[in-house]
């Protein structure tokens, strides 16, 4: 209980709430939203959590007409827009999804469509990716026009409803903003706490995203008998060229954004990988950062592009020499590399020429990093040196995809940047029993009404 109690304080005293109505909203409205079954497939409730927080834009004070939710397959996505003085400026978009991954009752200690909280924490499918994050927002924008705060630029908060699966309206609101000044997105949580102190450790911010990418393998034959075997077998060819694959390995990359990390975050990891991520910022050469860092599993991700096999198939009968086989690759592209480029590099590490590679890549685009802007990356300083003061805070990079790149599609600079705090053992987005500590709330909306705040005046 007394590990609970740290993480409930983040290790300090509570000073007394600033905002009390918007704390108490933005846990009201993620429980609404949490008991909502958003998951796509038949029954998908991803409509009724855009009502749900249309409704909550309504009620403080946004006009009906400047809110859209837009039907889309089984999903919606909602567009709200709050006017600013100067209508010549380009608006600030807060971003965030309302859909969440599939949970199912047998497998969790909690109906996870069924938000509780205990032991200090708020437990449920969204909890932490991401319908608290959206409550947030949500709950900032309204407290801002509790205090009578006019923005100069339009601010723009939109919800796509299929982060998790196609990506499809994610595409089209970027579509339909892509004159945007900038994007925040405050999917996931950026904040991490540290294990031992149950204090708030360090905050990232990320401005970058590493592509997906699906490549599919296919060699055929023309088979035969099993009882006759050729010295040309498709499986067997497919793989001795995945086993090629495996060994092969792309030119560790670094940017900005992940030298910030790795010269920042490296104090919280152990000494071995702490010293290969320091010599790994000053050198991307270095054969023994490189050595350390690949064995990571956390960290082969940060230094470069990745690819690996995940789904294989080939054969038609039991006793038949197999026709046709074939093999997912699934990569992880570091920004700045189009996913032709990749694919060349597979095939010429496959290294043989009867696999045809096809690149059946579906919701997602290659995009370069966005700019490290001064306004943007004060704006994050100051508001958190106010929350959390003496906690560091820098650049970061994202292994995996969100609706930012889609926003980077267009020239935008996208940001993610979820004020909430947790520690890296309760991360469980994606998985079982998945919580986030309700003292997380405070501190998030305090830093979410000075980052709009300075962005939009």
């Amino acid at each position: 209980m007394a590990a609970t109690a740290a993480m409930i304080t983040f290790g300090v005293k509570a000073a007394p709430a600033p905002h009390p109505e918007a704390d108490a909203q933005a846990l009201d409205l993620a429980k609404q939203a949490i008991a909502l079954r958003s998951v796509a497939g038949p029954g998908n409730q991803t409509p009724q959590v855009a009502a749900l927080f249309r409704e909550a834009l309504v009620a403080g004070g946004f006009a009906p007409g400047d809110i859209t939710v837009t039907p889309v397959d089984d999903t919606a996505y909602l567009i709200a827009r709050w006017h600013g003085r100067d209508p010549s400026l380009k608006p600030l978009v807060i971003s965030g999804h309302m859909d969440v991954v599939e949970a199912r009752r047998a497998d969790w200690q909690r109906d996870p469509f069924t938000p509780v909280v205990e032991n200090g924490y708020l437990f449920g499918r969204g909890a932490t990716d991401m319908k608290l994050d959206d409550a947030i927002a949500i709950a900032s924008l309204l407290e801002l026009r509790r205090e009578g705060y006019t923005p100069r630029r339009d601010i723009i908060i939109e919800f796509s409803g299929d982060e998790e699966t196609t990506m499809k309206t994610g595409a089209i609101i970027a579509d339909k903003l892509s004159n945007a000044e900038l994007v925040l997105n405050v999917d996931g949580a950026n904040g991490v706490i540290d294990e031992k102190s149950g204090k708030p450790a360090y905050f990232t911010w990320a401005g970058a995203e590493k592509s997906y990418a699906d490549f599919q393998m296919v060699v055929t034959n023309p088979g035969g008998h099993s009882s006759e075997p050729r010295a040309v077998n498709a499986i067997d060819e497919m793989a001795a060229a995945l086993l090629r694959i495996q060994q092969h390995r792309f030119t560790p990359e670094i940017n900005p954004l992940t030298r910030s990390y790795f010269v920042n975050a490296a104090k919280w990891e152990q000494p071995a990988t702490a010293a290969a991520m320091r010599a790994f910022a000053a050198n991307p050469a270095d054969p023994h950062a490189i050595a350390t860092l690949s064995a990571d599993p956390a960290m082969i991700g940060k230094i470069g592009t990745t690819c690996v096999v995940t789904m294989i198939s080939g054969g038609h009968a039991l006793n038949a020499l197999p026709q046709r086989a074939e093999a997912n690759i699934n990569c992880r592209i570091f920004p700045g590399h189009p996913r032709d480029q990749i694919m060349a590099e597979l095939k010429k590490a496959a290294a043989d020429p009867a696999i045809t590679f096809t690149d059946t890549t579906a919701g997602s685009v290659s995009t370069d990093a966005s700019p490290m802007r001064p306004d943007v990356v004060a704006a994050i300083d100051k508001a958190m040196a106010a929350a959390f003061p003496g906690v560091p805070v820098f650049a970061a990079q994202d292994s995996g995809a969100s609706d930012s790149m889609w926003s980077r599609a267009h020239h935008v600079p996208s940001y993610g940047i979820s004020p909430l705090f947790i520690k890296s053992s309760d991360s469980f987005m994606h998985g079982l029993n998945e919580r986030t500590p309700v003292a997380a709330i405070s501190p998030a909306i305090s830093v979410m009404l000075s980052v709009v705040t300075d962005l939009s005046r």
